[in-house]
């Protein structure tokens, strides 16, 4: 089947030629061949996202303008392609150019492209759908995969990610064209002359950075904090140093030598602030200052890695589940006349160390699957019946939304309010390590880790599925000597209790994810991800000191892990 694919391609006369090139050069290469061809680059919930290269399997103008004639087909079914869809990209090899790519067949089709000038973060898009009022939004983007990695992220109108109805509609559109390279596009300086082709730029970011002014909870505290920020070769630098300023903080030094955009992410092993290693430069630069906070964004700007000195002379770097509950107190502390109807929303695999802190204040939490595409449907759904009002959002991840007016997850709202956060409690003397350690002591030691699995191509996939229909199956009772209380599983939205066999049903979308719920406020959950050849195991736990939870939670890693080395 594959072969038919590539003789496809092999055969198209009017094959680009960097992409023709490239085939050549691994034409006796079956191997890599077939992973190029055999299935197609999957455009899923989340958009598609992939390696660079020739092939159906891979990120190219031909996949790219396939994925967009899908959103063409998307925007004018549901009667809105008048309002145009907005277009953003980031620092990666071809970021621009499969920008312009999506704008000439939205174009071809006579829907209007708000395209960037020049590189945007993901959250910035997420607003300039919503201010523009347009019909929809994309941004190229690969987050914080390797260099070889782009993607296409599609949003709704609402400037949300789309939610599984909205995303089954647009894939099917997409799936519905046959030969990506088939798929017209229309010139791009025609586009221009016509108004289908409209570049923005500083008018949309004075309007995010106006609003990013809400971010703030209490305005007249002290700023005296000495904070490193580094982009990480990304996009975040000019609304990051724009929104620290104009919140009052002075004292901002930035990594020079990650500041500039660079799609190879020359400085790093990998642009993720989730990876300790990123940190390196800022840690040292840190040290040379005695820096009180040092803040790390990944390449689109929409997760932030916070690090804070630990008493030693270095820096420790907080978890996503622990920034967040450092943001979540701070606003739910100091936010004068708290809606009895507020609302926190978190996703299955975050901590429920967030739960305990929002009950405390008599505010409910909402979990939703993972990704933020889910946050952002339930705010809009609060919009639109006032049931309840949003007051935080966020993911275990390093992905948080602090206000509304973005959404998607948004790292520059976050730098904002994790750098008021540090200057409140260096005002009272202590920094976010003491005050990481107050909750602790007030709500529990909670403790969180991850085992991430790479398993890539299709023999990957297929061990994937291996250890998911195991976990599924097996008779698992005890975990890392913890009895299992029930089994939460999200492919059938079954709750089953092993006490009395039991079952209730789960009132979320159906997902690809299992998640088993221990005796004594321990968990763990195992997920295929969507946008990496990855299975992810998560681990949750809480006792009353944090030498208990160590242990305990790497008592849960090794008997998962045992179980892992039979099945790989």
């Amino acid at each position: 089947m594959w072969k038919e694919q590539y003789n496809r391609w092999k055969e198209y006369k009017e094959l680009d030629e960097k992409l023709s090139s490239e085939l050549d050069a691994i034409v006796s290469d079956e191997q890599s061949l077939e992973d190029a061809f055999y299935k197609n680059l999957e455009f899923g919930t989340g958009g598609m996202r992939g390696k660079l290269g020739p092939g159906t399997n891979r990120m190219n103008i031909y996949t790219v303008r396939k994925a967009a004639e899908g959103l063409a087909s998307y925007v004018n079914d549901q009667g809105l392609s008048k309002r145009g869809v907005a277009i953003a990209y980031d620092s990666r090899y071809m970021s621009k150019e499969f920008a312009v790519e999506t704008a000439r067949v939205l174009g071809h089709h006579g829907i209007p492209s708000y395209v960037f000038t020049s590189l945007r973060p993901t959250p910035e898009l997420s607003f300039a759908v919503r201010h523009l009022q347009a019909a929809a939004g994309v941004v190229v983007t690969a987050s914080h995969n390797p260099p070889e990695y782009n993607g296409f992220k599609a949003y709704n109108e609402d400037g949300g990610q789309l939610p599984p109805l909205q995303a089954e509609s647009m894939i099917d559109f997409v799936n519905q064209v046959e030969n990506e390279l088939q798929v017209e596009v229309a010139d791009q300086k025609e586009l221009e002359d016509n108004g289908l082709l409209k570049w923005v730029d500083e008018e949309v970011d004075q309007a995010y950075l106006e609003k990013l002014k809400t971010v703030t909870v209490k305005p007249e505290i002290e700023k005296d904090i000495s904070l490193v920020f580094t982009p990480l070769h990304g996009t975040a630098r000019d609304l990051v140093e724009k929104g620290l300023k104009q919140s009052g903080f002075s004292s901002i030094h930035i990594v020079e030598e990650q500041a500039k955009p660079d799609p190879e992410f020359t400085t790093v092993a990998s642009p993720n602030p989730e990876e300790h290693q990123a940190f390196e430069m800022a840690i040292d630069q840190g040290k040379s200052i005695g820096a009180d906070l040092l803040m790390a964004t990944d390449p689109d700007a929409d997760r932030l890695g916070v690090a804070v000195p630990d008493g030693t002379g270095d820096y420790k770097v907080l978890t996503g589940n622990q920034t967040g509950a450092l943001m979540l107190d701070y606003i739910l502390e100091h936010t004068p006349n708290l809606p009895d109807n507020g609302q926190l929303i978190k996703t299955i695999v975050t901590s429920e160390f967030g739960r305990v802190i929002a009950n405390s204040h008599n505010i409910s939490t909402l979990d939703t699957l993972t990704g933020f595409k889910f946050i952002g449907e339930k705010i809009r759904e609060y919009e639109q019946t006032g049931d309840h009002t949003f007051l935080f959002g966020y993911e275990e991840s390093y992905g948080y939304l602090v206000k509304d007016f973005a959404r998607d997850k948004d790292a520059v709202q976050a730098a904002v309010l994790i750098a008021e956060v540090g200057a409140y409690w260096k005002n009272q003397g202590m920094t976010l390590i003491d005050a990481l350690e107050e909750l602790y002591q007030k709500h529990g030691y909670f403790l969180e880790d991850l085992l991430s699995v790479k398993l890539e191509g299709k023999s990957g996939a297929d061990t994937i599925e291996k250890i998911m229909d195991d976990f599924r199956n097996a008779d698992i009772k005890e975990v890392g000597g913890k009895k299992v209380v029930a089994i939460e599983d999200y492919a059938t939205t079954v709750r089953r209790y092993i006490e009395g066999d039991t079952t209730e049903e789960i009132d979320l979308p159906t997902s690809n994810v299992l998640k088993f719920i221990l005796e004594d406020d321990c968990w763990f959950c195992l997920r295929p991800s969507g946008t990496e050849p990855k299975i992810k195991f998560y681990f949750g736990v809480k006792t009353e000191s944090k030498a208990k939870s160590e242990q305990l939670i790497e008592s849960l890693k090794d008997t998962v892990n045992e179980r892992l080395h039979v099945l790989i």
